[in-house]
């Protein structure tokens, strides 16, 4: 056994490290806390002896082809229950040419002994490092330590039992019966079998659970998976074995985050007194759970074992099953409809526009100038007219999200006159899921919304009006379906280099903070004929502005980026900006090389762009680290109110190009509306 230890130890894979007797070329970073090694614990912890807020430590550069899981064996500990910052210790990806590292995972719940968490990385031609951060916050008490990672090739849901961590497969307890690991040639009563699947012999391990104590009708044990982390699709497969004297039910379920039970395979009943293979097609689009459970009706029940639970990529039945892609259910409207279309018996209700850029007149979401939805246009503001919009087929028993934005503009309050249906596939009405229930504002404003159906259906965008002065005028843009409850969604880890504003500053911060700096700010500006009504995110949310009536002409606001990662190759900046108002003054925005005094100028605007929220597009190189800056100078008058939001930093070159990136002044063909 002590050899095969050793074995084990000296196998491990590039990235694996168990912390007994060297850090396997993890290294911390100076800048930061220091982590200690304690060899004889086998763990490493942050060393909170010196002052600081966090310690890093990144692995060595990885390589792996193959899909890939990492189980990370941690523990948080803390003397006081409940801190406003609590300790935390966060999981990075650090792909090579990318300047912002990707969350993959974050925990602070605290524990008295240690916890697993099981992480599937995806198979990639790039290098990687994986990069462990432990916040301290503000509890100087708390001890964050790593007793191992270990990365091995396959899929996170795959297990054989070997290992006492039991890759991350939970027992829910329960007073009666309980899932408990057999084999390894422990001598007690409950070890009822003589061999496991893997090694074929008595020292190997499985999970059984027994009928011994059942006292009540029903009684159920459950086994629980990790929690998927990306999404797989393809056959899941184990060995199981059963042996029953009364009715035994073995059910293998998929349950995702919002609690949802989906069956996906169940015992017909058959006595198994030896190893049998079962195999199930299964898809985990979002982040789901495997349970089996095993249900008793009498103490006299019998048992089920379990072993080998295994993944592959490619369907059981060997069909070649393409997971659906909701991005065909989603459109922007800047080319034509995409997939959506009008029943030509309807009358063309919805007709696509453009806005030029304009003082008067908000244009599209995408990117203020490009097309867009509108209902109830010239051509069809007859009283009585009914708009609707058909979506593609979607098939049925998912769970989607469908998010949208919609502007009204009008007189009086609006409800009802845009509604989202959920047809049949013949055009039969199943069910309204969503009305518009606000007054005209004239702002882009994020749709939510959830749902999932048993038969394949189609996503319907009803305006309808009575008559023109109930109705005024519905816009629809960016229309976009995905995976997964919206409230899952939400859940998700934040894009690297993204910043909405929603929470904080991001990666910005201020050269100096004060009446004259940029403000995160929700809602109008205070000042009339100046400054954004709402954001560019979803129209209720927070963006950086500059308040000119708190500056004087010629004034500037900074906000400049952390150092970010220089790379090889081309970088995408992609924001949006507000400059509406008649003594609006000028926004620019600056690349600044670490070790260089000189900004780069990348782009600039000065004056009144338009009433709309534009999009800005910059491409640029930097091999070295750098800053980004963005610089707004206060114009002649109050009504001079510059605001940014929705920045986004990619790898690679812009997918579009912006034909200026220097002008002045908007142009001459203003307020003109194309049909």
């Amino acid at each position: 056994l002590a050899a095969l230890r050793l074995a084990g130890a000296a196998l491990l894979s590039p990235g694996s490290c168990t912390f007994e007797d060297s850090a396997c070329g993890y290294q911390w970073d100076y800048a930061h806390l220091p982590w200690t090694l304690h060899g004889e614990g086998h763990y490493i912890s942050v060393d909170t002896s010196y002052e600081g807020e966090k310690a890093v430590l990144s692995s060595p550069d990885l390589y792996s082809e193959e899909w890939s899981c990492v189980r990370l064996i941690y523990q948080i500990a803390t003397t006081s229950d409940t801190s406003p910052d609590p300790a935390r210790l966060n999981l990075y990806l650090r792909q090579e040419g990318e300047s912002f590292d990707r969350l993959l995972w974050s925990a602070k719940e605290p524990s008295d002994s240690w916890l697993i968490a099981s992480l599937d990385l995806r198979n990639s031609t790039k290098k990687y490092k994986l990069v462990l951060e432990g916040e301290v916050g503000q509890d100087k008490s708390a001890s964050i330590a790593v007793f191992e990672i270990k990365i091995t090739s396959g899929y996170c849901i795959e297990c054989d039992f070997e290992e006492n961590h039991l890759c991350g497969y939970v027992n829910r307890w329960n007073p009666n019966v309980n899932w408990f690991v057999g084999g390894g040639n422990i001598r007690n009563s409950q070890s009822i079998l003589p061999k496991d699947h893997t090694l074929n012999s008595a020292l190997g391990h499985y999970m059984y659970v027994d009928s011994v104590y059942v006292k009540h009708f029903q009684e159920v044990a459950q086994l629980i998976s990790p929690k998927t982390t990306a999404p797989i699709s393809g056959c899941l497969s184990f060995y199981y074995q059963l042996k029953q004297e009364s009715s035994i039910v073995f059910t293998v379920y998929l349950r995702d985050m919002s609690g949802f039970y989906e069956e996906i395979w169940k015992t017909d009943g058959a006595l198994n007194a030896d190893w049998a293979l079962a195999e199930v097609d299964f898809s985990a689009p979002y982040p789901m759970e495997v349970i089996f459970e095993v249900a008793f009706n009498s103490a006299k029940g019998g048992y089920v074992a379990l072993d080998d639970i295994s993944f592959s990529p490619v369907y059981c039945s060997n069909q070649t099953g393409t997971p659906f892609n909701p991005a065909i259910a989603g459109c922007n409207f800047e080319e034509d409809l995409c997939n959506f279309y009008q029943d030509p018996k309807d009358g063309p209700g919805w007709s696509r526009v453009k806005v030029k850029r304009n003082v008067y007149r908000a244009g599209d979401h995408t990117t203020g100038f490009g097309y867009y939805l509108l209902a109830n246009t010239k051509f069809t503001s007859q009283p009585g007219y009914i708009g609707r919009l058909y979506g593609p087929t979607l098939p049925g028993n998912l769970q989607f999200c469908l998010r949208f934005y919609y502007a009204l503009y009008g007189f009086f309050k609006m409800s009802g006159t845009l509604a989202v249906y959920i047809f049949e596939e013949n055009h039969v009405v199943q069910e309204k899921i969503w009305s518009v229930l606000d007054s005209p504002k004239g702002v882009w404003t994020q749709a939510e919304i959830s749902f999932k159906k048993p038969m394949p259906c189609k996503v319907v965008f009803v305006s309808w009006c009575k008559s023109f002065w109930d109705c005024g005028l519905v816009a629809l843009d960016d229309v976009s379906l995905s995976l997964g409850s919206c409230q899952a969604a939400d859940l998700l880890l934040p894009s690297p280099g993204e910043c909405t504003f929603e929470r904080d500053e991001c990666v910005f911060t201020q050269k100096k903070r004060g009446r004259g700096s940029w403000h995160r700010k929700r809602g109008p500006t205070p000042t009339s004929y100046t400054g954004p009504k709402g954001d560019h995110t979803t129209g209720v949310g927070y963006y950086m502005y500059i308040e000119a009536s708190n500056m004087v002409y010629g004034q500037r606001a900074y906000l400049v980026s952390r150092s970010l990662r220089g790379t090889s190759g081309k970088q995408c900046l992609t924001f949006f900006y507000h400059m509406y108002g008649a003594g609006t003054g000028l926004l620019s925005v600056y690349l600044k090389k670490e070790g260089d005094d000189e900004e780069i100028p990348l782009w600039r605007r000065t004056g009144e762009q338009s009433i709309s929220w534009l999009r800005g597009l910059i491409e640029y190189e930097s091999d070295t680290n750098y800053q980004i800056i963005f610089e707004a100078i206060r114009g002649v008058s109050i009504r001079s109110d510059t605001a940014i939001d929705d920045i986004l930093f990619q790898a690679g070159p812009c997918l579009e190009v912006e034909e200026i990136q220097f002008s002045s002044g908007y142009p001459d063909s203003l307020n003109e509306i194309d049909f």
